[in-house]
């Protein structure tokens, strides 16, 4: 039996590849920080524990639980756990995007680090970064995202390369919109973080807040937006094939804006992104 952590499981793409990977045979060890989502976890059958991304402890605490059951084995880690702060990059404090690195990058690097221990010493290894289409282009009031997922690509293809014959595979997936509870958790984030009043980007703010009230009585759905399930089959790719992919592309945005970037200029691409951006806050 394959075993695999896979961080970020309350809800969205950790809970469902968590459920469907245990299913298919993997010890799965589903982690996330809060305590009331460990326990639902539990009652639905997964084997769950409490890791905060931002907490060294944590990761250490949760990393010796999932040992403890396998004599010290791991074969694969799904860094999937992370978080958006919305904002305009002016209205970053110091604090708050270092608290969105602490999460989507520090943690996510911790865990990896003590994890490609375990599998140097075992002689093989998957890990897998769940990334975003904002690891490879950049959108507006995304700062602190976009920062953290261009961090973690730059850091996971430069592990890439150390590892390299080292018989631990590491591979991207980048998704783009999914559905999940990603947007409610990153508007949270917007409202405790991010102050309104006296902005210079005040009215986009306010119009932003009267679309997302509009967006819970009507309940549209993007298009583009897959389920889930679109992410399983490729992280099942890159965990069991011989010879996993360096990324995988999961939704048509995420395809267009990856062939879009290599091949426009800058010019023209922001002005492609910025109309994006621009669609999306009126």
């Amino acid at each position: 039996m394959k075993t695999i952590l896979v961080t970020g499981c309350s809800s969205g793409i950790g809970y469902y590849c968590a459920k469907e990977l245990q299913k298919s045979g993997y010890q799965v060890f589903a982690t996330t920080r809060n305590d009331t989502d460990v326990t639902r976890l539990q009652k639905e059958g997964l084997n769950a524990y409490r890791l905060d991304l931002s907490d060294s402890k944590s990761i250490d605490d949760a990393l010796k639980w999932a040992l403890k059951q396998t004599n010290g084995k791991l074969d694969a880690l799904f860094n999937n756990g992370a978080y958006g702060q919305p904002g305009a990059v002016e209205d970053l404090s110091r604090d708050v995007l270092r608290q969105q690195f602490e999460t989507n990058l520090f943690g996510t690097h911790e865990l990896t680090s003590k994890s490609i221990r375990i599998m140097r010493n075992q002689g093989h290894g998957r890990i897998i970064q769940n990334s975003s289409v904002l690891g490879l282009i950049t959108l507006k009031y995304r700062g602190a995202y976009n920062a953290s997922k261009f961090a973690l690509e730059g850091l996971t293809d430069t592990l890439r390369q150390e590892l390299h014959g080292s018989n631990i595979f590491v591979s991207l997936i980048e998704p783009g919109p999914i559905e999940s509870l990603f947007r409610q958790n990153a508007h949270k984030a917007f409202k405790q973080n991010i102050t309104i009043e006296g902005s210079a980007h005040q009215q986009v703010y306010e119009a932003v807040e009267r679309r997302l009230a509009k967006q819970q009585t009507e309940r549209k759905q993007d298009p583009f937006t897959l389920g889930p399930e679109a992410v399983l089959k490729p992280l099942i790719h890159a965990l069991e094939s011989q010879k996993p992919k360096a990324r995988y592309y999961v939704t048509f945005p995420t395809w267009l804006f990856a062939a879009l970037k290599r091949i426009l200029p800058n010019i023209v691409l922001d002005w492609i992104l910025m109309k994006v951006s621009d669609d999306e806050n009126k």
